[in-house]
């Protein structure tokens, strides 16, 4: 980990705050209809065309198996890429509401706790202190993992985050 302070976007999902490098965030767009694809998992929702760019979306209740619930006039999506390169994965995560930006001292995260079978620890990049709160942050890279997100359709897997030929 490094020295210096880092900012982490949080968003609610199932009364839980989560956070995740602010770097990783390429846009929040509000929840809107998406293209469903068979043969998925139940947690990727579908995929949307940003700008000619394919992108899976994922409900992150269902992806910590958490239960669905009723999208609302709050729900979000976060659009996440794993690096700041082009050639990066894209992925949206469908999220309850977006909550602050918080700058994290290194020294104010501390490894996370065995959750069991609650929540899914690889995801988790650590515990953070915030104003007397506890934050999980998640790992972008572990969490947009493609062979993870895609286990079940392999054969959707080389068209996401491609462009759209013209």
């Amino acid at each position: 980990m490094s020295n210096q302070s880092q900012e982490y976007l949080t968003f609610l999902l199932d009364g839980e705050e989560f956070g995740v490098d602010i770097l990783r965030v390429q846009e929040i767009m509000v929840w809107a209809p998406v293209t469903a694809i068979p043969g998925t998992p139940e947690y990727l929702r579908g995929v949307i065309n940003l700008r000619g760019v394919i992108v899976p979306i994922v409900d992150m209740r269902q992806r910590f198996n958490r239960a669905p619930v009723e999208y609302t006039d709050t729900t979000v999506v976060i659009v996440l890429r794993t690096s700041e390169s082009d050639s990066g994965v894209v992925v949206g995560i469908v999220v309850d509401a977006v909550s602050e930006v918080y700058k994290v001292d290194p020294v104010n995260i501390k490894k996370a706790p065995d959750f069991g079978n609650q929540i899914d620890s690889r995801f988790i990049f650590g515990m953070a202190t915030v104003d007397d709160k506890i934050i999980i942050l998640l790992d972008a890279k572990k969490l947009l993992n493609v062979n993870d997100l895609y286990s079940v359709v392999s054969h959707v897997r080389p068209k996401i985050g491609e462009p759209i030929a013209s």
